[in-house]
């Protein structure tokens, strides 16, 4: 069995493209996950219990498909259970539309993997019995695609940037939503892009991006504070019409969060993917 949610859409969701912005597809993704569980919930425990708010997200895969842009109806969101295990379950989602034949348009495609989770010990805990049983009424297994490790940026070649937490970052448990490391890490690698790009002429055709692919591990949470922690960040990889941004969280020596971002050079006027500028790979080459 799958859950259908309709998720209504901001104009504040848009990027400078005018497409649902990466980062805004997580909220989407997370307001379908809290749905199904609520909506589906045992009559002992009606609204969810603590699957529908007392869990941590340790991984996203997420993958973009396709531009979404902005109307007055809703998205549809498809979720799914993919694997349940003693202390932790994985969501699947499909962000789509379907016309009146049946034909479907993919947006995204994600999985989400999340352990239950005891704030007041900082722990995570097994799976009761009865959440058991409600994960397993959406239980079908896909293929997952093998998993790349992360590795650390090299320090020679890496970006740095200053993350300051705002208040409103923080959930009601007192760490940083999961759907703002997206954020983070977004910021961090608009400032990376920003410095490789001074000099160039505003119609190089690398000065548009789009993400096709982002993956975030998350190690440890993050705490609201004044001081700043640190977003480190390298080009890791440069194909034709892609390259691949790395990035990591710390406080100090302690690791909060990485993330691998595959971005493609996008052409608005054509709306496809573009080669960039002989000098711009150069610059993306040097760096990685």
């Amino acid at each position: 069995m799958r859950h259908t949610y309709e998720c209504p859409m901001r104009w504040a969701d848009l990027d400078l493209l005018g497409h649902v912005n990466n980062v805004v597809y997580v909220d989407y993704l997370q307001e379908a996950r809290v749905d199904m569980i609520r909506t589906h919930a045992p009559a002992s425990r009606p609204e969810g219990g603590d699957l529908a708010e007392g869990v941590v997200v340790v991984r996203h895969e997420v993958t973009y498909l396709a531009p979404l842009t902005f109307r007055f109806r809703p998205v549809r969101i498809e979720c799914w259970v993919t694997e349940v295990r003693a202390a932790s379950f994985t969501m699947g989602y499909e962000v789509f539309d379907e016309d009146g034949d049946g034909r479907r348009t993919t947006y995204l495609r994600a999985t989400t993997v999340l352990t239950p989770y005891v704030f007041a010990t900082e722990r995570p805990r097994r799976l009761s019995a009865d959440e058991r049983a409600t994960l397993s009424q959406f239980l079908d297994p896909i293929e997952r695609r093998p998993r790349e490790p992360l590795a650390p940026p090299p320090a020679e070649r890496r970006a740095h940037y200053p993350l300051h937490v705002r208040f409103s970052d923080v959930d009601a448990y007192g760490h940083v939503n999961n759907v703002k490391y997206f954020e983070y890490f977004q910021e961090a690698r608009i400032q990376l892009l920003s410095g490789l790009r001074e000099g160039l002429p505003e119609d190089d055709g690398a000065l548009e991006v789009v993400v096709a692919q982002t993956d975030v591990d998350y190690r440890m949470p993050i705490l609201f504070r004044e001081e700043p922690y640190d977003v480190w960040s390298h080009v890791a990889r440069v194909g034709s019409r892609s390259f691949t941004v790395e990035s990591e969280i710390r406080d100090g020596d302690t690791l909060l969060s990485r993330a691998r971002v595959a971005l493609v050079h996008f052409d608005p006027r054509q709306g496809r993917s573009t080669e960039p500028s002989a000098e711009y790979r150069d610059r993306l080459t040097r760096t990685s």
